[in-house]
């Protein structure tokens, strides 16, 4: 199996923007073994190739996803047979493994778009939290399925969704659980965009991620991990942070570039980052 091979995930390239498509359509793409160890292998791959500029994340058939697959459970159920002090290190131990999935999307260098038709529930959520966009088709519901099954959501939501919306609103739909939908979650601030159906979703979501990777990609990736630092860190941690970035990348040909095209009304365009550059 090649780098951006997957028993998962269909991968498609499109030019700059990489399309990675949740592809288990008949069991809603649920999150099977392969889904937590090809995820962040393919977001490596991606962040060692230096034409890499944007991803989108997506769902094949009907929904985006249904959550982990009920099948993980029945093996997360068998390590509470083994001693007590062991069984609940291995489930530490686990539960960091499926997190990394997810952080692997936050640490890439390039922005990772989520676009969520149909049902996204469970562990659906924790992973268009940590995306750095997330679409919806008009058909889309959400929920924080865990409490239903007398469980605390823990690879990401419960940390990452509090930063996205109130407080209050991601309390509430952490205790109740409850569904809702594409109309309350842009409300809410967690989705920027609603398109009235998947194709037109998907096609969004690439013509959003073509306009980024337009961009100059040591820009893009200075305002990405600047955002995510600024979220865990005070205002002037934040500002002293940019700070230091702009004086070592403010450096580049692609400050220049951009003036210029803007001057003669064209569009600008930016080398690829160094190879290695992940």
């Amino acid at each position: 199996m090649t780098a951006l091979e997957s028993t998962f995930f269909h991968v498609e390239r499109h030019g700059a923007v990489v399309h990675l498509v949740m592809n288990r359509p008949d069991r809603a793409n649920a999150m099977t073994p392969d889904f937590w160890t090809d995820l962040p292998r393919l977001i490596a791959a991606l962040g060692r190739d230096e034409t890499v500029r944007c991803a989108v994340i997506s769902g094949a058939g009907r929904n985006f996803t249904g959550g982990m697959d009920l099948a993980a459970f029945a093996d997360i159920a068998r390590l509470f047979e083994a001693e007590p002090g062991r069984a609940a290190l291995a489930m530490r131990d686990l539960i960091l493994r499926l997190q990394e999935a997810f952080s692997a999307l936050e640490r890439a260098r390039f922005p990772v778009i989520a676009a969520a038709h149909g049902a996204c529930i469970g562990a659906g959520v924790d992973l268009i939290t940590a995306c750095d966009m997330r679409f919806a088709a008009a058909d889309a519901s959400f929920a924080i399925e865990e409490i239903h099954i007398g469980m605390a959501a823990d690879v990401g939501t419960l940390q990452r969704l509090p930063k996205l919306i109130a407080p209050a609103t991601a309390a509430e739909l952490a205790y109740t659980g409850r569904r809702f939908s594409a109309a309350e979650a842009k409300g809410f601030g967690l989705v920027s965009h609603v398109f009235d159906d998947r194709e037109a979703l998907v096609a969004g979501a690439l013509e959003q991620a073509h306009a980024i990777a337009r961009k100059s990609p040591l820009a893009i990736t200075g305002i990405k991990r600047n955002l995510t630092y600024a979220r865990d860190h005070s205002v002037a941690d934040g500002l002293d942070y940019i700070a230091t970035w702009n004086g070592g990348m403010l450096r580049s040909q692609d400050l220049m570039a951009a003036v210029q095209a803007k001057m003669a009304k064209q569009d600008a365009q930016f080398a690829d980052l160094l190879k290695g550059e992940a």
